[in-house]
């Protein structure tokens, strides 16, 4: 599948997030967290790869493991905005608290 048809349909995803975001933040939300991003990414690389198991397995386990930086990263926003933290300084909070997960995460995965 040509790389600006994957842009254009991923890009919907997230567009569409928005959209409903500011109508309905919690649905919104649902919507960001679900597998979606995992399922396009899922069917990007089975395409690219010619369904190469090891490749599929490989990404599905980091993605799993994955979910524990993930968590991390929610739950020091959660608490930053409850602070009342504007939202800059929370998304930098939150992402260094994601990144020192991931680099865990990568080191256990090798």
């Amino acid at each position: 599948m040509p790389f600006a048809v994957k842009l254009i349909l991923s890009n919907i995803v997230i567009v569409s997030c928005v959209i409903i975001g500011k109508k309905i933040p919690s649905l919104s939300g649902l919507i960001a967290a679900m597998p979606l991003t995992t399922l396009i990414v899922l069917i990007w690389l089975n395409s690219d790869s010619q369904g190469d198991s090891k490749v599929m397995t490989s990404f599905v386990e980091g993605v799993f493991w994955g979910i524990f930086p993930t968590l991390i990263f929610f739950a020091v926003a959660w608490l930053c905005l409850r602070r009342g933290l504007p939202i800059f300084p929370t998304v930098a909070i939150s992402f260094s608290a994601w990144l020192l997960g991931a680099i865990v995460h990568q080191a256990v995965l090798k």
